[in-house]
């Protein structure tokens, strides 16, 4: 990003000697670290433990309670430099942080006084600390936000009101954190005879809450460092102060989701800088027909290509974190586009990145393969692609695209 701030360089340059200095490294010391199925062992704490002394672990959290609070005039931009500056060690890691993150901002912005007062400290002794957001479910995931707003694309999961507080059953799915947080964000319907955007509410839920258990960890293809789990509410209880929003938490969590698409487009430039730098070191070293291979042709065009649609992600990556960063109607949009477009593009750079490698690039022991997974998992995260496809054209033609049929 041109024009960056002292804290903006600083912050960067600490988070690129990490990455180069611990994050690297432990990546490379094995190779099986990341399909070990306890989750539980496969990132060791001192990994976290780097971030927090970096002070990149608690961005977000107010000041008052010691966190790192960024300028918010360039907050989504920081976001998105820091995200692609980490994931360019491992997008598992990075997707591990910026959950922090986004939900810090989150509770900063909707969470009662009593509540801030009670976790952020809590976030900022634990180094192993984590927070997850909880929309996805088994009947509904990114679909949910289509532009139909009616009774029948709510959320399964429902909260009602019982005993002075509020009683939830359900399950959600495919949550960031999920496995192993200790403090959840969870959505639930609290009116079945309205649309989405106003019968969703949104609670406060410790890990420790009876009524929750934690089904599973998913094994994910790629960005395997951050443990994906399910999770499912058997009347559940919350005091009535742990309701965030109620009803009209759709609308509140756009201070989530905007800045959470950049960090999502931004994390996945991470990992596309990384297949340019891999490749480059290849292309420049190995010796094929007794010639470098960067001195073939058909590989200095693979090369050209990986290095413009990196710049064309940073680019609009760039413009979408200053519209948030300065409230620009057109926001929303942007976001969705560079989310789209960054997954789309950047798979097409891991896909060159691999193939340059040749059968190097498929085995697991060298190390290139595991790019091309990660930048796999972006194609679906925070909305699929071709969710995020019409939520541009509804923005480009709200009139008319996508408007709800009904039944036949």
């Amino acid at each position: 990003m041109g024009g960056l701030s002292e804290e903006q360089v600083l912050m960067r340059q600490s988070c690129r000697a990490f990455v180069d200095g611990v994050v690297l490294p432990f990546i490379r010391s094995d190779w099986r670290r990341e399909w070990d199925m306890n989750p539980d062992g496969r990132l060791p704490p001192e990994i976290l433990e780097g971030c927090e002394e970096i002070g990149i672990r608690t961005l977000g959290v107010p000041a008052e309670f010691g966190g790192v609070e960024l300028d918010p005039g360039t907050e989504a931009q920081t976001f998105a430099i820091i995200s692609e500056e980490i994931a360019r060690g491992d997008s598992g890691l990075a997707d591990k942080l910026v959950q922090n993150w986004k939900l810090a901002v989150l509770l900063r912005n909707v969470a009662p006084r009593h509540l801030q007062e009670k976790w952020f400290p809590r976030l900022l002794a634990d180094p192993q600390f984590l927070l997850a957001h909880c929309s996805t479910e088994p009947r509904g995931a990114s679909d949910r936000w289509l532009p139909y707003n009616v009774p029948e694309a709510a959320m399964h999961t429902r909260a009602v009101r019982r005993d002075g507080g509020w009683a939830i059953n359900g399950r959600k799915q495919f949550i960031s954190n999920g496995y192993d947080a200790s403090l959840y964000v969870v959505n639930a319907n609290t009116d079945p005879t309205v649309g989405m955007l106003q019968g969703t509410s949104s609670f406060l839920v410790p890990r420790d809450t009876p009524g929750l258990t934690i089904v599973r960890c998913n094994e994910t293809l790629g960005c395997r460092f951050m443990n994906n789990g399910e999770l499912v509410f058997e009347d559940m209880w919350l005091p009535e102060d742990h309701l965030l929003v109620e009803n009209q938490a759709i609308g509140r969590l756009g201070v989530y989701h905007r800045p959470g698409k950049i960090i999502q487009a931004a994390k996945n430039l991470g990992v596309g800088v990384r297949c340019l730098e891999v490749a480059s070191d290849y292309v420049q070293n190995y010796v094929q027909g007794g010639r470098i291979l960067i001195k073939h042709q058909a590989v200095a065009l693979r090369m050209a290509d990986m290095a413009t649609r990196i710049e064309a992600v940073r680019g609009m990556v760039e413009r979408a974190a200053r519209a948030v960063d300065e409230g620009a109607g057109n926001a929303d949009v942007l976001c969705n586009m560079a989310k789209v477009f960054a997954s789309e593009e950047i798979m097409k750079v891991a896909q060159h990145c691999v193939e340059l490698h040749g059968g190097n690039g498929m085995m697991l022991d060298f190390g290139v393969e595991k790019l091309f997974r990660d930048a796999a998992i972006f194609l679906h995260m925070d909305a699929t692609a071709d969710i995020s496809k019409f939520k541009i054209v509804k923005s480009l033609f709200p009139e008319t695209a996508g408007r709800y049929a009904g039944p036949e």
